[in-house]
């Protein structure tokens, strides 16, 4: 079990909970605090400049509509003095402008005199008179980089607004007042928030105190350990917390002696079952699965779990998890491919309570590959036999009804049809011998001759022995290595396997053709080809040739007197052998039959 990290702690999370709590309202108290005083001591400011404005407009009205003489000083002189005594240490300049020439007529800046006489370009200034209200804003001097307040104010006389009073004021002062409260707020929010830490430390120890022996008895328990008791520290809820806790630890070791009990029962069960088991909950998803039925599907007992098991079952579009709760049938699931056959037989099992309530689904899988197969197999075994016992038990009774009914007086039909009867004797019997041939291979108890061959010399032989009883025009060409090669064999079960491939490949040979046989040697085998030039078995069809009554050309193989089973007992007798056989061919241009035996190479010496 990781330990819980620091920040993780309930200890450290009440204690920053707590402080948390604390600094946030004082934030919400503070910013709601310094907002109102910052607009309060902005009013103040700019409403004490707009009555100083208000008293500046009402003697300027006096001067410009003043009756003047030519001795009287002029308007701009007026102005000027009253404008010299309305400087003030938070009022930087202020203009007078006339309405219709939006001319300036004074200014309280002595250093910026120049400027009397002259057009206003302010926008500000044109509106407040325009609009006949005032026009302010807080900008920052270019100059200083300071804040400043403007303030354009109409001068009226009566209605009529007769020119505008230009303001520029200092209000930075107002922000530094702002920026020192704004100190003193953050240091008593710091010193309360260390006072409220220690405080909260000191408080979340008593809550956390029995929250953490209850954590040490929780991972005991985790671990198997139920003898641990909780303090109990009080009767609070906390406390009656722990004595449930208490009680909770002994019901829970009574409880999970008897699912342990149940748990081995289950899982001994499970172990030695050769069948695959699937366990769902009520929506379908796997909860458990052996190790059988991982392997039967093909999967990670890890990654299946939680998985539907209609989608691990490939039955997503045939099926859903409803209909395999009211499945009463097996189900067939059919996993075969073009390379091998695998076939699934799926029993369902529904999990229920006793008031019906679904808990679950058991999915029982068996693997009955092997048992179709065999049915197949027989089926189509039973099926040749058949076939090929009929057909010349058909042609015999045929010949004999027309020898009853008096074709044997006839000397020129009688000798054929006799002929003919007796060639299907032979076929006949050709073919209960290979049947029982490959019954004998069948049974448990066959068993093989072992001997240490030249198989060079026996190869030689048996061609030796084809070579020269062949009737039709085919010519043989060997590729034997001139050293001896020993391997451990069944002489007399590898003269059949020869035999049998060495017949079909005359029979299938054209006049004038060549039938080439070989030897190769191998580090650990030796592999024995023979290959003529006949018409060839398509691509399609290799593989099959060595099934037991498979027949390419059917009507000529029948003709020429095949059973269809020379091929299947050849692979019955080399795989006895421990080796293995094969075909390569290529239509129009011949067939090479092929098979291995294991061989051991050894020095010359061991055989002189």
């Amino acid at each position: 079990m990781k330990k819980v990290g620091f920040f993780r702690s309930i200890h450290v999370k009440f204690v920053i909970i707590y402080v948390l709590l604390i600094l946030v309202a004082m934030q919400i108290i503070g910013v709601y605090f310094v907002r109102q005083l910052e607009e309060t001591l902005r009013t103040n400011f700019q409403s004490s400049l707009k009555e100083r404005v208000n008293l500046l407009a009402y003697n300027i009205v006096e001067e410009m509509e003043k009756e003047r003489t030519p001795e009287d000083p002029t308007l701009e002189e007026d102005i000027k003095k009253i404008l010299r005594d309305f400087d003030a240490g938070d009022i930087s300049e202020v203009r007078v402008i006339e309405n219709r020439s939006l001319k300036i007529l004074g200014t309280s800046d002595q250093n910026n005199q120049g400027v009397v006489g002259q057009r206003t370009t302010e926008l500000r200034i044109k509106q407040s008179m325009v609009l006949e209200e005032d026009q302010s804003a807080i900008k920052i001097d270019p100059q200083t980089r300071h804040r400043i307040w403007v303030l354009s104010t109409p001068i009226k006389s009566g209605k009529k607004v007769i020119g505008s009073i230009d303001l520029v004021a200092k209000i930075e002062n107002v922000f530094e007042q702002m920026k020192t409260i704004n100190g003193i707020f953050a240091t008593g929010t710091g010193i309360a928030l260390s006072i409220t830490a220690v405080l909260g430390i000191l408080l979340a120890q008593t809550i956390t105190r029995p929250i953490a022996d209850m954590k040490k008895q929780a991972l005991a328990m985790a671990k198997g350990n139920f003898s641990r008791k909780v303090k109990v520290y009080g009767h609070d809820e906390i406390g009656t917390l722990a004595i449930t806790f208490n009680h909770l630890t002994k019901k829970l070791q009574e409880a999970q002696a008897m699912t342990e009990g149940e748990r081995r029962k289950l899982s001994s069960v499970l172990s030695y079952m050769t069948d695959g088991v699937i366990a769902t909950d009520r929506k379908g998803r796997v909860i458990l699965i052996n190790e059988p039925a991982a392997e039967m599907l093909n999967v990670s007992r890890e990654t299946v779990l939680s998985q539907p098991i209609v989608s691990l079952l490939s039955l997503e579009d045939t099926n859903s998890f409803e209909d395999l709760l009211e499945e009463k049938d097996s189900l067939i699931l059919d996993y075969s491919t073009k390379a091998e056959h695998y076939i699934l037989r799926a029993n369902f099992s529904v999990i229920q309570k006793e008031t019906g309530f679904v808990n679950g689904l058991i999915c029982v899988l068996h693997d009955i590959t092997e048992q179709e197969k065999i049915d197949a197999e027989r089926r189509e075994f039973v099926a040749n036999v058949s076939h090929e016992l009929r057909t010349p038990l058909t042609t015999m009774r045929s010949y004999l009804e027309a020898l009853a009914d008096g074709a044997w007086q006839d000397e020129e039909i009688a000798p054929n049809f006799l002929e003919v009867t007796r060639t299907e004797t032979e076929r006949m019997i050709r073919l209960v011998n290979d049947l029982l041939q490959l019954s004998k291979m069948d049974s448990t108890d066959y068993k093989l001759t072992i001997e240490w061959v030249n198989f060079v010399d026996f190869y030689d032989r048996i061609i030796d022995r084809f070579e020269m009883s062949k009737e039709q025009n085919v010519t043989f060409k060997r590729k034997l290595p001139k050293q001896a090669i020993f391997v451990e064999i069944d002489e007399d079960k590898m003269t059949q396997v020869l035999y049998n491939i060495i017949s079909n490949a005359l029979k299938y040979s054209p006049e004038g053709g060549q039938v080439t046989f070989s030897v190769k040697e191998n580090n650990d085998q030796i592999t024995i080809s023979v290959s003529d030039q006949g018409v060839g078995i398509p691509k399609e069809n290799i593989g099959k040739i060595f099934d037991r009554f498979y027949r390419v050309d059917k009507a000529r193989a029948r003709k020429l007197g095949g059973t269809g089973l020379g091929l299947a007992i050849a692979k019955e007798m080399v795989n006895a052998h421990g080796g293995s056989i094969w075909a390569t061919s290529e239509e129009g241009k011949g067939t090479k039959i092929s098979f291995s035996l294991p061989y051991e190479r050894s020095e010359e010496d061991e055989w002189s």
